[in-house]
């Protein structure tokens, strides 16, 4: 167990906490930032079907308002834009390798973009190989290529696992692969993740200060980067259910667990009195 880790069915409940939460945020401005799948939207069978809420999207712009917001995603940024149908918001797309501010300027970034055409080969191939095994899907993205696999049966699986596995095998060094709920991310072979993608954008939004207190909401095994990055200066909130077997037993660096789409708007609320109406936007 790393440091700081512990079971998720010891967390505590954000909602149930809120006044331990207001304490916290008690004279420091939130600086927010939001998965997306499993987070403003549940988690569905096809990647294109995840549309948020108009509630969501309301909370989520409700509390941008206040204090700076930031969607950091493992989905390719620009499809994250056109599905929340929000486009004032920073996005962090490609678990966090593609950057966008809508004011532009420095704050913008790509990671791992010499590595394009690489990524457009792993794209083809994955296409082709997984072709013949019902259910899989191929997801392109700017800065990386994601195999999904739950819609596949599950005999089937350990198939998309040794596609992947040997396009890893076959560039050694040049790829990783990070995987997810049912997913298979490949990646850039890069020191780089949402964690990082975080840390970059407090310092770059001039967030890092003592007067601010980073949040990070997220469900999935790769939000753990940012989880990791925030502990002991920020919090993490889980989103999920203690008793969901696909977690049962995982280890988590998150400070606190919503129960699903409906507690994440109200915890979105709870951070957005406590910032208190005369915070400036920010980032969002």
């Amino acid at each position: 167990m790393a440091s700081g880790e512990r079971p998720i069915a010891e967390l505590p409940n954000a909602t149930a906490e809120s006044e331990e939460i207001s304490r916290r945020l008690a004279g420091r401005r939130p600086a927010v930032f939001l998965d997306y799948d499993g987070t403003l939207t549940p988690i569905v069978d096809r990647p294109e079907d995840a549309l948020i809420s108009e509630s969501m999207r309301n909370a989520v712009r409700r509390l941008a308002k206040r204090c700076p917001v930031c969607v950091v995603s493992g989905r390719d940024r620009r499809v994250v834009q056109e599905l929340m149908g929000v486009d004032d918001l920073i996005v962090a797309g490609s678990h966090g390798f593609d950057i966008w501010s809508p004011s532009g300027g420095a704050i913008q970034r790509q990671e791992g973009s010499e590595f394009g055409d690489l990524l457009e080969r792993v794209r083809d191939r994955l296409s082709e190989e997984l072709g013949s095994i019902p259910g899989a899907l191929v997801e392109p993205k700017s800065n990386s290529v994601a195999a999904h696999f739950r819609l596949v049966a599950e005999e089937q699986r350990p198939r998309v696992k040794e596609v992947v596995d040997r396009i890893l095998a076959e560039n050694p060094g040049r790829l990783k692969v990070t995987p997810g709920k049912m997913v298979f991310e490949i990646q850039p072979n890069i020191d780089w993740d949402k964690g990082k993608a975080v840390l970059y954008l407090l310092h770059a939004l001039d967030l890092d200060g003592e007067d601010v207190l980073p949040i990070y909401v997220g469900d999935d095994t790769t939000d753990e980067d940012a989880f990791r990055a925030l502990s002991g200066r920020g919090l993490g909130i889980y989103v999920g259910r203690a008793d969901d077997p696909e977690v049962a037993g995982r280890l988590t660096s998150a400070d606190y667990i919503v129960g699903g789409m409906e507690e994440v708007e109200q915890f979105l609320d709870l951070v957005g009195r406590s910032a208190g109406a005369g915070s400036a936007a920010g980032a969002g």
